[in-house]
């Protein structure tokens, strides 16, 4: 029969060899040196991941296709730059340090007409074009 002791002992041990073999519970995510990582436009890199959300940072500039995204919300925030996102009723113009929820299925259009930097939050698995696909479809999941 175990005593009491020697089990809270074993339960520790067996608790600090699952934490030690997992990615450590808090991260430092540095957004300018992440951006220093990757040159290419409208190919965004998941920085960090909560839950089933990921953050992703990408580079934009020029004009990037109309399209929705049906099933989920999609978070455009600007680290650099000024963001155009075109509605079919109007446009929002976002500067650094701003951000907008775009709401699902909600047609938009991003651009810039000098490069901008953003981060993008939204569930892991959402494609940037929505359900459009073509050449602009970035490789999902894609982390630096």
């Amino acid at each position: 029969m175990h005593n009491r002791s020697s089990v809270t002992a074993a339960r520790r041990t067996m608790l600090t060899a699952f934490i030690t073999r997992r990615q450590p519970m808090y991260q430092l995510v540095n957004l300018a040196q992440k951006f220093s990582l990757f040159s290419e436009q409208w190919q965004p890199k998941v920085v960090a991941e909560m839950n089933d959300y990921q953050f992703k940072v990408v580079r934009i500039a020029g004009d990037f296709i109309w399209h929705s995204h049906l099933e989920t919300d999609e978070t455009l925030m600007v680290v650099e730059g000024v963001l155009r996102v075109d509605f079919r009723d109007g446009h929002v113009l976002v500067k650094a340090g701003e951000m907008i929820v775009v709401p699902r299925g909600v047609e938009h259009k991003t651009s810039a007409e000098t490069e901008a930097k953003l981060m993008l939050i939204e569930p892991r698995g959402v494609l940037n074009t929505g359900h459009e696909g073509g050449e602009r479809t970035a490789v999902n999941d894609v982390w630096i």
